[in-house]
Order: structure tokens, then C-alpha cells, then sequence
């Protein structure tokens, strides 16, 4: 059992096990993030030199260039927090390198709303310089929250790894269809639509799926296609039942590579 191991109760009463990610990993992805934005500042101000728009700068009524150039790297370096967070399931590339993520506290994506909250007050967090108000948060907080964490509501865990197992016959009959990830074309936002909810669904479909008989499996099949495929975007009207089944499990292989972990 790890020491700061949580235990997290879903709205859909699914218990869900995560590792809290403390001050060393939080402080290293920050450290590669920091050194990411730091090339990018540089390079902006190279493009400034190049262009010759640097030499505004020492004109005092010329004040335009100097405010777009604060805007650009005001909206980079705090943009760019706010957008992998929120489009990349709770990761910036530091976090992805490090290998944790930042998740709302009942267990589900970012919303908008908590990754806006999250991101704006590391303004605060900051202080004085080098995030030593974050860092005394998370060294003190139970759960190694710093205040942007506390208002958002949200927690950054260790990212887990997927189970290593031996080929499955769920597996083997997804193989067998030539289903693959890439068999099925969903919108972003139809992604971040399967949640927890989804996948205790999907992965309970693939478990059934050929351990019961023909009739129950149609039934299943028709059970979960009306219920998730309005979700993701998918018409289920004219679809065949053996076409329903391969887009459930197409669903499946998508859905596992975010839900299946191991601590």
C-alpha cells in the first residue's frame, strides 16, 4: 500500500485507487514545463530581434509592440497550462514526461471550468517567485494540493500504467475483427465524453461479450449501443447488429487506454 494512495468514490459509486503525486514529481515537471517556456520566451524575443520590432523598445511612445509582445508571452506561458491540461486529459509535457496528471477530486477529466480556476490562480502560487506559495501547499496539504488545487477542486496523481497481461480472448476476437483504435473516427469531444461511467460499461460489455450466448449478447449489444452511441455522436439507426458490436468494441480500445491502470 503507498503512502499517500487515495481512494476516490465516483458519482457513479465506482471506487477508483490513485497515488497522490507530491512535491519531487510536481516539482520536476514543473522544473521541464519551466525550461519549455523558457526556450519558447527566447526564441519569441529572437523573432522580436530579427525583425527589427525590438528596436520600438527604446522609443518611449512606442509602447504597442512592447504590449504585444507581453500579451504573446503572457498567453503562452499561462496559455499553455491552461490548454494541455485541459485538451490532454490533465497532462503538460512535463507532467506526460514525469508521468503524472492533474484530475478533478470525484475522479473525472478536467472540466473547463476547473482547469480555468486551477491555471489562473497559479498567479498567486507563484508568489513570491519560483512557486513557493505552491510549494508550501503541497508540502503541508494532506493531499499535496497547492491553492489552485484547494478552489479547483481538483488533485494531480500518479499517472498508472496498463496492465501487462497476457493476450486476452477479448483480445484475440478484436483481433480477429481487425478492430483497431483508429477504426473509428470520434471528435474530441466525443473522446473526453467517455468517462469512467463509460468504460465500467464497455469493459463489463467486453468481459460478456463471449462468455454468454448469441441471444444475450444481441441483447447486450442493443442495451449499450442506444445508451452510448447518441453520447459519442454515432446514428444508430440501419446499423447491423455485427457493426454495432464492432463499434462498442472499437469503444472499448479507446476508453481502455485512459481507464485501465495499475498503481
Amino acid at each position: 500500500m503507498y503512502q499517500d494512495q487515495i481512494d476516490i468514490k465516483t458519482p457513479e459509486f465506482v471506487s477508483l485507487q490513485y497515488q497522490v503525486a507530491g512535491l519531487g514529481s510536481r516539482g520536476a515537471a514543473m522544473l521541464i514545463d519551466q525550461l519549455l517556456l523558457i526556450i519558447t520566451n527566447i526564441l519569441i524575443y529572437l523573432v522580436l530581434v530579427m525583425t527589427n520590432l525590438s528596436n520600438a523598445f527604446y522609443f518611449a511612445d512606442s509602447w504597442l509592440p512592447i504590449a504585444i509582445a507581453i500579451a504573446v508571452i503572457f498567453f503562452i506561458n499561462w496559455g499553455y497550462f491552461f490548454v494541455c491540461e485541459y485538451f490532454f486529459s490533465g497532462k503538460t509535457l512535463g507532467k506526460k514526461w514525469v508521468g503524472i496528471r492533474a484530475i478533478q477530486e470525484n475522479g473525472h477529466s478536467l472540466t473547463l471550468l476547473s482547469s480555468l480556476i486551477r491555471n489562473l490562480l497559479r498567479i498567486i502560487d507563484m508568489l513570491p517567485s519560483a512557486y513557493f506559495v505552491g510549494m508550501i501547499f503541497i508540502f503541508f496539504h494532506s493531499k499535496h494540493k497547492r491553492l489552485g488545487d484547494i478552489v479547483a477542486g481538483t488533485i494531480v496523481v500518479h499517472e498508472r500504467r496498463a496492465k501487462k497481461e497476457k493476450t486476452s480472448r477479448i483480445d484475440k476476437e478484436i483481433k480477429r475483427r481487425g478492430l483497431t483504435k483508429e477504426s473509428l473516427q470520434l471528435e474530441e469531444w466525443a473522446i473526453k465524453s467517455l468517462g469512467d461511467k463509460e468504460w465500467e460499461l464497455l469493459k463489463a460489455y467486453s468481459r460478456k461479450f463471449l462468455n454468454v450466448k448469441l441471444t444475450e449478447r444481441m441483447r447486450l449489444t442493443k442495451y449499450l449501443a442506444e445508451k452510448l452511441f447518441p453520447k459519442v455522436g454515432i446514428e444508430i439507426g440501419g446499423k447491423h447488429f455485427t457493426e454495432q458490436e464492432n463499434i462498442l468494441l472499437t469503444l472499448y480500445l479507446i476508453a481502455r487506454d485512459e481507464w485501465e491502470y495499475e498503481l
